[in-house]
């Protein structure tokens, strides 16, 4: 199989990955945002849920480091990319440039 394939096959994943975790993030900020509102609402003290928040937040705390890690090994896989001579560029489920609407998700374009 051809090294350019192999190498789309990972980006893919890699993008999915990245999004995965952003999701997460987005869904756990939220679900902080509604305990919050909810404990308002019921007009209950801070200290109902009070244990279930500073664990919540743990939760992001964690996210942000997976987060952090994920764009640390996309890096690293940018290396090995051009170590192993492959010179086209990956462009994900979000493509990086604004304006280029004509760029097909998870197609190969040649770098220049």
């Amino acid at each position: 199989m051809e090294k350019v394939f192999v190498a789309q096959r990972v980006a893919t994943k890699l993008f999915a990955s990245e999004n995965a975790v952003d999701a997460a993030m987005v869904e756990t900020a939220e679900l902080m945002a509604d305990l919050l509102k909810a404990r308002k609402q019921l007009g209950v003290s801070a200290v109902v849920g009070d244990r279930a928040t500073s664990k919540l937040a743990e939760a992001m705390a964690a996210l942000s480091e997976a987060r952090s890690a994920m764009v640390e090994a996309h890096g690293e896989l940018a290396t090995t990319k051009l170590r192993l001579g492959i010179r086209t560029k990956m462009t994900g489920a979000e493509d990086k440039v604004p304006g280029q609407d004509e760029v097909k998700r998870g197609s190969l374009r040649e770098a220049v």
